[in-house]
């Protein structure tokens, strides 16, 4: 039996921190796992920045109420759910998540969450798993899914390389050029058409 276990952000949703970085005119926050690698690093440079301009949940959440998927995401995933069960595996956090949830019409999300003092203050965040992506994957793998896996940045990549076959959907130039073996893809009906070549 076969699972596609998909990233969210960058492949079906647009980056949520570059959003917030435009939307708060803070230009830092645009860095992602496209150019930090490591995930604990990141994030908490980002909340130190937030700390710092005296930011919290409400702001971010405000922000991604006014973020839609991506052009053809929903009818993407529509369509993939129809012929073969669907994860997606993120980075991001419930509290961020939720809204775009509900425009994907309610896709099987496993994530992180953050720690929120109760003036909105975002004080830390629980992974919930240690290599969460590669983690889940070898879990499903150990209950009998074949996976065949998708995502754009650098954390993505143990997850893609695991399982039957896996994707790169929308990556940067450079993280392309150093996985040449995998196959990429810009537009979700190619993406599509490979994930079905793969289920046969």
């Amino acid at each position: 039996m076969d699972i596609v276990c998909l990233d969210l952000e960058g492949v079906l949703v647009p980056e949520i921190w570059i959003a917030f970085s435009e939307a708060s005119g803070i230009p830092e926050l645009k860095r992602t796992t496209r150019d930090e690698p490591d995930y604990n690093k990141l994030m908490n440079w980002r909340l130190s920045i937030l700390k710092e301009h005296g930011l919290g949940l409400k702001e971010i959440q405000e922000t991604i109420a006014r973020i839609d998927p991506l052009p053809g995401a929903k009818e993407f995933l529509d369509e993939l759910r129809s012929i073969t069960q669907v994860i997606v595996i993120s980075d991001t956090f419930t509290q961020f998540a939720k809204p775009l949830m509900k425009k994907l019409g309610w896709p099987t999300l496993f994530c992180n969450s953050l720690e929120v003092a109760p003036d909105g203050e975002i004080t830390g965040f629980k992974m919930r798993i240690e290599n969460s992506k590669l983690s889940t994957v070898k879990a499903l793998q150990s209950v009998g899914f074949e996976t065949i896996a998708a995502g754009d940045s650098y954390n993505d990549l143990d997850m893609i390389r695991a399982g039957k076959a896996g994707f790169l959907f929308r990556s940067t130039e450079q993280i392309k050029k150093d996985n040449p073996d995998l196959p990429a893809f810009e537009e979700f009906d190619e993406f599509l058409s490979a994930i079905k070549q793969v289920l046969g």
